[in-house]
């Protein structure tokens, strides 16, 4: 049975529209018959990387920071795939960065040219053949992934593992008012949680049904500046003393 490590790095947790999309992800990996262990990165408590390189060349793969990563460093050395889940925010959560940064410790150090990249590997006790990505975000285009999905490209490829695809769901709070679409998506994220244990890849067809739009990009765009000049206009009432602007 294939393990699975899956690390949420929403600050809203189970709650979030990150885990209304992963939740069914998960659900179709176990069905494909993965053992999915799910993490809260808000709920680990993890500093951020010294950047001193100790885990590398004084006392190799051993980090010198004693905290909640020590437990992940042990999930993280037996599972076979590795789901990141997170929202898109400028990139990334702090938590989640944190969690990203301090996986340092796993990679050994010895490097080689691959594709015209310097690249370096998993140390041998850490099992991890493939990582993938579950993430949303609030704008409309699936551009804004950009930034996050080359972060963990580039992680898979700098480890010299597989990045097995991407599930991403834009404008993702718009789901819980297009009920009908978002059932849609939900059975596709399950689909697509299937094929990745299965077949160790999430297929592209089932990536673009996942980001469908669910409005036209200018109503959303209108719908958010709407939002945000009430809400300067609110913050003016509040603070008269206070002159807002619209970026």
């Amino acid at each position: 049975m294939p393990k699975v490590l899956v690390i949420n790095g929403s600050p809203f947790m189970a709650k979030g529209n990150t885990a209304k999309v992963l939740t069914p992800f998960i659900e179709g990996m176990k069905q494909a018959g993965a053992s999915v262990e799910l993490v809260y990165a808000k709920r680990l408590k993890v500093k951020p990387c010294t950047g001193t390189f100790y885990c590398w060349y004084e006392r190799p793969g051993q980090c010198i920071i004693h905290d909640d990563m020590q437990a992940l460093y042990a999930m993280l050395r037996e599972v076979d795939a590795l789901v990141l889940a997170t929202p898109v925010y400028i990139p990334l959560p702090g938590e989640m960065q944190n969690v990203i940064n301090r996986l340092c410790p796993l990679i050994e150090p010895k490097l080689e040219r691959i594709q015209g990249r310097t690249r370096a590997k998993f140390r041998a006790d850490v099992k991890i053949k493939r990582i993938a990505l579950v993430a949303t975000c609030g704008w409309w285009e699936k551009g804004n992934f950009g930034t996050v999905l080359r972060i963990v490209k580039e992680l898979a490829r700098d480890a010299s593992v597989e990045f097995a695809g991407a599930a991403l769901r834009p404008h993702a709070s718009l789901m819980a008012e297009n009920p009908e679409k978002a059932a849609k998506i939900y059975e596709t994220c399950h689909q697509a949680g299937f094929q990745l244990v299965k077949t160790g890849k999430i297929p592209e067809d089932l990536s673009r049904i996942i980001g469908r739009p669910l409005i036209s990009e200018k109503k959303l765009k209108q719908r958010s500046n709407d939002d945000t000049s009430k809400a300067e206009d609110e913050a003016g009432k509040n603070n008269p003393g206070t002159k807002y602007t619209t970026p």
